[in-house]
């Protein structure tokens, strides 16, 4: 509906299909990826492996878009990084199982689909990318979860509900950040989820971080300031 009132259904046929579909079965790679290491490794380790996906996101930045990378941009994003690990405090051990092997992949996944985003942007509207990443992710995970298909329960439909509202605004917002700015530039403010994660906590269960974890949280809210205010800069430099 969003799509239809906001630039009409034409703009969601004359898109670059290839790209398109490209994107869904990342998606569905990446999930799955997600989900399988999830089976066996902790949250946080799961987590720490993941965040890799900005420096790979700026690494094919560079390699595959071209994009000017200073070394201030490498030094944030792996400052970034750092600062990710001091909050999780990860054991290492994960990478060198199948888990942490499939966590790689699903982080390798996320920043193809994000550099895919940046190309898609050049032709294609932002509705168009949101609404069919969604409609091929739904399509795709339905034909694999066909086999093993379990009712849902009543009481999660709500939390359900809330979920495609939060996940559809969210998708909507990076993927119009990745269209509008440099994937680089971009890819570091990634390390933020870690600084929302602790503030749920605190709102919702009404626990405190310790010491270290908010040590390693300001490092990335450092990070990310940094990185915006870098960016501010180089778009007043280009139009002065």
């Amino acid at each position: 509906l969003w799509a239809l009132f906001d630039g009409g259904a034409a703009q969601l046929v004359r898109v670059r299909w290839p790209l398109h579909i490209l994107r869904g079965l990342l998606s569905i790679v990446m999930l799955a990826a997600f989900a399988y290491a999830l089976r066996t490794l902790p949250l946080a380790e799961t987590y720490s492996l993941f965040f890799v996906a900005p420096l790979i996101i700026t690494a094919l930045a560079a390699l595959v878009l071209h994009e000017r990378v200073d070394w201030r941009g490498w030094t944030a994003i792996v400052t970034g990084f750092c600062g990710t690990l001091i909050v999780l405090r990860p054991t290492g051990a994960g990478v060198l199982t199948l888990a942490g092997l499939a966590v790689l992949v699903s982080a390798t996944g996320y920043a193809e689909s994000a550099i895919a985003v940046r190309v898609l942007g050049r032709s294609d509207s932002t509705q168009a990318m949101v609404f069919w990443m969604l409609a091929m992710t739904s399509l795709f995970a339905t034909a694999l979860a066909w086999r093993d298909w379990m009712p849902i329960k009543t009481e999660h439909w709500t939390v359900l509900a809330g979920l495609a509202i939060t996940g559809a605004v969210g998708q909507y917002a990076i993927t119009d950040a990745f269209k509008r700015a440099a994937a680089s530039r971009i890819a570091p403010l990634e390390y933020t989820a870690l600084v929302w994660g602790i503030i749920l906590d605190r709102v919702l269960w009404h626990t405190l971080p310790d010491a270290v974890t908010l040590c390693g949280a300001a490092v990335i809210v450092a990070s990310g300031l940094y990185l915006l205010r870098r960016e501010r800069v180089h778009v007043e430099a280009e139009h002065p």
